[in-house]
């Protein structure tokens, strides 16, 4: 079979993905993809509607699975929860028809492990283009009275850290650097470890919210993505007008993280972070929401404390202080711009 040729799918192929997806089981869901239709139509009820879309840029490996997710987690941290996903996918010219199959197949697995609904998108073959790009867009409900944003953290709140740092970086590193890291003595385990990052501990946080939702005293939740875990602290406590101590022995190392950020020279802390989330409680409900995550097989642990603003940003290590690292951009990004 020829390779894709730049513009639209074929209309036989759309028409045959088209036909994998099944929103039936979704009333909410009047008018879903089918050939020719340009717009979805939902009726979400009486709730508020919560919209996230983030594009999927550095990893090229399950593509499909990371868009979702990285969306998905974004809506749970204002407390909803995601119910409908659209996707864009760019497609190199010259591809195989297989491509784009698994890259549907990848999304309906994805959005099936979340109950959530693919609704449509907008599918193209594009000239000059050296990988595929896929933009997400999810919509979430929550109730009314019930949303929480990242400004929200209070002085005095306890910061908790559910899984640990990197996921998301350890596990396109581990992929898609991996002969460098091979040259650089890093052992053919470790990258076999890591590259199942993806799906565990997985880049997922959204039970991580729903957990913590529902055990309650939550001020604010934050999905740190692109600067890493200290950039996803830093906009919390800005946006919310408050400092931070952080313990810094307790925060999760993963020990294939260390390893892989060590051979390449890169800092963890800034290393594209998705699969974690940072929630400021209520000290009184702190310890409540730890236990409840740990129950349900997830990694969680109180890293720490919001302050006044005028403290500000410092990890305390080994006895002493320092300032909580600021990156201009993420690592991952670094690394592979070759600065």
């Amino acid at each position: 079979m020829s390779g894709l040729k730049a513009g639209k799918l074929p209309a036989d192929l759309l028409a045959r993905l088209l036909k994998t997806v099944d929103t039936s089981g979704d009333p909410s869901v009047v008018l879903g993809p089918r050939p020719g239709e340009d717009a979805a139509v939902i009726d979400p009820g009486t709730e508020l509607i919560v919209a996230k879309t983030d594009p999927i840029t550095f990893a090229t490996d399950r593509i499909g699975w990371y868009a979702v997710q990285v969306n998905a987690n974004d809506v749970a941290a204002t407390g909803g929860v995601p119910r409908w996903f659209m996707a864009t996918l760019f497609i190199p010219e010259g591809s195989d028809p297989s491509l784009p199959e698994d890259v549907f197949t990848q999304l309906q697995s994805a959005c099936k492990s979340l109950n959530v609904s693919l609704i449509g998108g907008h599918t193209e073959i594009t000239v000059d283009l050296p990988r595929p790009i896929l933009s997400g867009a999810m919509l979430g409900t929550v109730g009314r009275g019930k949303e929480i944003s990242t400004s929200g953290a209070q002085v005095g709140d306890k910061l908790i850290l559910t899984s640990g740092i990197a996921v998301e970086g350890t596990a396109i590193l581990a992929t898609q650097a991996a002969d460098r890291l091979r040259e650089s003595g890093v052992e053919e385990a470790i990258l076999t470890r890591a590259r199942k990052f993806l799906d565990e501990p997985g880049i997922s946080v959204v039970k991580d919210a729903g957990v913590a939702v529902a055990v309650g005293g939550v001020h604010s939740m934050h999905d740190p993505t692109e600067g890493g875990l200290a950039t996803g602290i830093a906009e919390m406590c800005r946006s919310s007008g408050v400092g931070v101590t952080i313990k810094g022995d307790s925060v999760r190392m993963y020990p294939e993280a260390m390893a892989i950020c060590q051979a390449l020279k890169l800092d963890a802390w800034g290393l594209i972070a998705s699969g974690a989330l940072l929630i400021a409680a209520d000290p009184a409900k702190s310890d409540e929401i730890v236990n409840a995550i740990r129950k349900k097989g997830r990694h969680a642990e109180i890293i720490g404390e919001l302050t006044p603003q005028s403290a500000g940003l410092e990890i305390e290590e080994n006895g002493r202080s320092r300032p909580l690292p600021e990156f201009e951009r993420d690592e991952i990004a670094r690394y592979f711009g070759g600065k």
